[in-house]
C-alpha cells in the first residue's frame, strides 16, 4: 500500500531474452515482434498455473530500415521441405551441405550455390548471408508465389455527399486532400481510380480521356444495383488525370445546396464488390452519417443505458450484413477503408465497422467533426493525407508458423482467418499489428529454445511479389522463478486489452471488467504459491509485473470499458477497434499516457545515443495528482494527442519561456500549437515534442489546456489517483485486490 510510485522514471524495456550461443542478438526488435514471456513453459500445466496469456505481437509490414529488415533476391529461398518455414538465424547447420529445420527439426539440403559469394565470384562465409544474419528479411518472390499476375493498384473511392457530408465540410476537406495527393499515390503506370458518390441514390462518374469532362449517372434504385457504363467507370490515374482533377474541384459545389439526409452505404459497398471482384483492391469508404436506406440499412437503437457495476451495454453488431459482405470482399482480395464521421449523432460504428475488420481494413472515427475546428479538420487532413501516401500491399496473406509442441489458438486483429494458421489480408499497411495468443500442446521439456516465423506474402504497389519473414526464438524454462522474471508486462497488457474487447462483445462491459481485475489476483495467489517464501505479504508481485495493476486499472479507466455514462457508444466501439488493430507500440500510450514535467526539462537531459542521435531523456511520471504541482506545466502524451496541462499558478516567466504568452490569463482556449523560441526552454520542449511525434506512423495533435478550462478532464481523467467520475482511484484499486485475496 506504501509503494504508490511503481513506474520508473525511464521506458519500461522487456526482459532480455537469454538464448544460448549468444543468438538472442538474432532476434527481431520488440517493436516488430515480441512475445508476453521472454521464457517459454515446458509444459501447458505450467503455463495454466502462471495465469497469464502466452501469445506473440506482431507488426509485420512496420515502416523499417534496411538495416532492420534487408530486401534480398537470392537465386533461390531456402525453405524446410517438410513445414516449409524460411531459413533464418536459429537453424542448425548439420554440415557444409546440409540444414536442420527449427519449427519441425527435420534435415534439409542446402542449394548448390549457397555459399557462393556473387561479389567476389567465391565461395563465402554463409553466416553473412541477410536470411542467417538477419531474423527479418524480405524477399523478391519468384513466380511460383503467385497465382495469377500482380495486380496493379486499384484504389476505388466512395464518398458521402448527403447533407452532413456537406455541412460539416467533410466533402470539400475530402476532395482537397484528394487533389493535394494525387500525384504521390503509391503505385505504377497500371494504377487504377474509380469515384462513387452516395446519398439516397448513387452518383457513378465516367472519366474515361474521350470525355470532355466527367459525365455523372444516378441510380436511385438502390435496392435492384444497376451499374451503367461499367468498362469506363475505373480509369487509368495517369491517362485521366485532368479528369479527375475537373471532377474533385467540381464534387463540392455539384451537391452544395443538398437537402438529402440518407445514405445508400451498403449498395454502394456491393457496387464496390462488382467492379472490383475482377482485380481486387482497396476501397475508401467517407460516411458522415448512418446508414438508413438500401441493402444494409441500420435504424436508431438505445446504446447508452444507465451504466451499473454489472454494465448490459450491447457492443455487439446490429446486423450481420457487413460481416458477410467483408469475407465476400476480402474472397476477392478487396478490402475496406473506413472514414467514419459524426456531428453528436449516433452511426452504429460497431456495425459498419464490420466490413473493415473482416476485409482486413481499417477504421478512422471523427466524432463531433467541423471543419471550423482546427484540432479535427488538422486531425482528419494530416491522417487521409498519410493514408493516401503510405506504402501499401496488395493480395496478402500472413502465414504464422511454430515450433512443434505449440500451436495457435486465437488471432486478434482485422483479417479473415482463412485456414489455422493462414491470415487473408486483401491489402496490408504499416499501421497494422496483430496478437496471436498461443497453446502449448506437447511438453517441451527436451527442448532448449522455441521459435515462431510470421511469412507475410504482398504485392507491393510496384508489382513486385514480395515475402517478407519475422522469426522470434525464445528459451524453455521449468522453473517458476525464471519465467516470472521473463515476462512482458507491456505485452501482457497488450493481450489482455484484446481479450477484454473480446469478452466486450460476446458478453458485457462488466464481464470484460471483471475479467481484466481477476487477472491481477488470479496471478498474484500464483506467484505467492509457485515462488514468494510464506513471509511475503498477501500481495505480492514479481518486479516483472510490478505495473501491471496500474495498466489494468488504466485499462479499467479506458473508453473501451468505463462504466462513465459520458462515453458515447461509437467512442467506446473505435476505441476497441483501435485496441485489436494497433501495433502495440503504439498502443500503449493510449492505455496508459506518459507524463512529463515540462518546467523541469533543460538542456541537461539532452543526450547523444549509441547510433549518434541526439534525444531528450524526460524523466516520465505516474499518473498521479500527487506528481502534478500547482506551480508546473505538464506534457501528457496519450498516443494519438498530447496535451499540455498549465497549473494555475506557473510562473509568468515559465509560462512565456514554454508557450510563449505573457502569462496564464493570456493563454487561448483553442492553443493547438506553441511558438519556437530562442531560450533554453522552449528549445528542448520542442525537441521532445517532434521526438514523439516522429515515433509515431500517424498525426499526433497538440492542445494546450489550462487549469479550469472546459478542457480539463480531457487531463484530469488520465490521472488513475484521486475521485474523478471515471472510476476508483489507483490506492482504492490496491485496497480491492487486497480484499479479494483476503477472500
Amino acid at each position: 500500500m506504501e509503494a504508490r510510485q511503481v513506474l520508473p522514471q525511464t521506458p519500461l524495456v522487456p526482459p532480455k531474452i537469454s538464448l544460448p550461443g549468444g543468438l538472442g542478438v538474432f532476434n527481431p526488435p520488440p517493436h516488430i515482434m515480441c512475445c508476453t514471456m521472454n521464457a517459454v513453459p515446458t509444459t501447458s500445466s505450467l503455463l495454466g498455473k502462471m495465469k497469464l496469456p502466452l501469445a506473440i505481437h506482431i507488426h509485420p509490414y512496420k515502416d523499417v530500415s534496411m538495416h532492420e529488415c534487408p530486401v534480398i533476391h537470392p537465386s533461390t529461398i531456402v525453405r524446410c521441405r517438410v513445414c516449409r518455414a524460411y531459413i533464418n538465424p536459429f537453424v542448425v547447420f548439420i554440415d557444409s551441405r546440409h540444414w536442420r529445420c527449427n519449427l519441425c527439426f527435420r534435415p534439409n539440403a542446402l542449394p548448390e550455390d549457397f555459399d557462393y559469394n556473387a561479389q567476389t565470384g567465391k565461395r563465402g562465409d554463409r553466416g553473412m548471408r541477410m536470411e542467417i544474419k538477419r531474423s527479418s528479411v524480405e524477399y523478391i518472390a519468384s513466380s511460383e508465389y503467385m497465382l495469377r499476375p500482380p495486380q496493379p493498384c486499384v484504389y476505388y473511392f466512395i464518398i458521402d455527399v448527403s447533407y452532413n457530408s456537406v455541412n460539416s465540410g467533410v466533402l470539400a476537406l475530402t476532395c482537397r486532400c484528394l487533389l493535394d495527393c494525387l500525384g504521390r499515390v503509391p503505385g505504377d503506370a497500371r494504377t487504377l481510380v474509380g469515384f462513387l458518390t452516395v446519398d439516397s441514390s448513387l452518383h457513378f462518374y465516367n472519366l474515361s480521356i474521350g470525355n470532355s469532362q466527367p459525365q455523372m449517372m444516378v441510380v436511385s434504385d438502390v435496392d435492384d444495383i444497376f451499374i451503367p457504363s461499367p468498362d469506363s467507370l475505373l480509369v487509368n490515374l495517369k491517362e485521366s488525370k485532368d479528369m479527375i482533377r475537373t471532377l474533385l474541384e467540381d464534387m463540392p459545389g455539384i451537391f452544395a445546396e443538398t437537402p438529402i439526409t440518407e445514405c445508400a452505404l451498403g449498395a454502394a459497398l456491393q457496387v464496390a464488390e462488382k467492379l472490383l471482384h475482377s482485380i481486387g483492391g482497396r476501397v475508401t469508404v467517407i460516411q458522415t452519417c448512418l446508414p438508413t436506406t438500401g441493402p444494409g440499412a441500420l435504424k436508431n437503437r438505445d446504446v447508452n443505458p444507465p451504466a451499473t457495476k454489472k454494465d448490459t451495454i450491447n457492443m455487439a453488431p446490429a446486423s450481420d450484413f457487413y460481416k458477410k459482405l467483408a469475407l465476400d470482399l476480402s474472397s476477392q482480395q478487396i478490402a475496406v477503408d473506413l472514414f467514419a464521421f459524426s456531428s453528436s449523432q449516433f452511426i452504429d460504428l460497431s456495425t459498419i465497422s464490420c466490413v473493415s475488420k473482416f476485409s482486413a481494413g481499417q477504421v478512422f472515427y471523427y466524432p463531433d467533426f467541423h471543419h471550423s475546428q482546427h484540432t479535427s479538420r488538422l486531425r482528419y487532413e494530416k491522417d487521409f493525407t498519410r493514408y493516401l501516401t503510405r506504402k501499401i500491399g496488395f493480395e496478402a496473406v500472413m502465414r504464422i508458423r511454430c515450433t512443434e509442441g505449440i500451436s495457435l489458438h486465437t488471432f486478434h486483429g482485422n483479417f479473415f482467418v482463412r485456414s489455422t494458421d493462414l491470415l487473408s489480408l486483401p491489402n496490408t499497411n504499416p499501421d497494422h499489428g496483430y496478437t496471436i495468443s498461443l497453446s502449448i500442446d506437447e511438453n517441451l521439456k527436451d527442448m532448449s529454445t522455441v521459435c515462431c516465423q510470421a511469412a507475410l506474402l504482398y504485392t507491393s504497389s510496384r508489382g513486385e511479389r514480395r515475402i517478407r519473414v519475422h522469426t522470434l526464438c525464445l528459451p524453455v524454462s521449468s522453473q517458476p522463478s525464471v519465467l516470472y522474471s521473463k515476462l512482458n508486462v507491456v505485452a501482457i497488457t497488450g493481450v489482455l486489452a484484446n481479450m477484454a474487447v473480446d469478452r466486450a462483445t460476446s458478453s458485457s462491459i462488466g464481464d470484460a471488467r471483471d475479467a481484466l481485475l481477476n487477472t491481477v489476483v488470479d496471478c498474484t495467489k500464483m506467484y505467492r504459491s509457485q515462488v514468494a517464501s510464506a513471509n511475503c505479504p498477501p500481495f505480492t508481485l514479481p518486479s516483472s509485473l510490478a505495473q501491471l495493476p496500474l495498466f489494468v486499472l488504466s485499462l479499467l479507466k479506458n473508453p473501451a470499458f468505463t462504466l462513465s455514462s459520458r462515453i458515447s457508444y461509437d467512442v467506446r466501439a473505435q476505441t476497441m477497434n483501435l485496441i485489436k488493430s494497433t501495433p502495440l507500440s503504439y498502443l500503449m500510450p493510449t492505455i496508459y499516457p506518459s507524463l512529463y514535467a515540462l518546467h523541469s526539462l533543460t538542456e541537461q537531459n539532452v543526450v547523444e545515443t549509441e547510433t549518434g542521435e541526439t534525444v531528450v531523456q524526460a524523466p516520465l511520471l505516474q499518473l498521479s495528482p500527487e506528481n502534478t504541482s500547482r506551480y508546473g506545466i505538464f506534457l501528457m502524451d496519450c498516443g494519438h494527442s498530447m496535451y499540455i496541462w498549465v497549473s494555475s499558478d506557473a510562473p509568468d516567466a515559465l509560462v512565456s519561456k514554454i508557450l510563449g504568452v505573457t502569462n496564464f490569463e493570456a493563454i487561448p482556449e483553442d492553443m493547438t500549437t506553441i511558438p519556437v523560441q530562442d531560450n533554453e526552454s522552449s528549445r528542448v520542449v520542442h525537441m521532445l515534442l517532434k521526438q514523439i511525434s516522429l515515433s509515431r506512423q500517424h498525426h499526433v495533435s497538440l492542445i494546450v489546456i489550462r487549469e479550469r478550462s472546459q478542457k480539463r478532464l480531457l487531463f484530469v481523467e488520465r490521472l488513475l489517483d484521486g475521485k474523478t467520475d471515471n472510476g476508483t482511484s489507483y490506492y482504492e484499486f490496491i485496497s480491492h485486490i487486497l480484499r479479494q485475496l483476503g477472500k
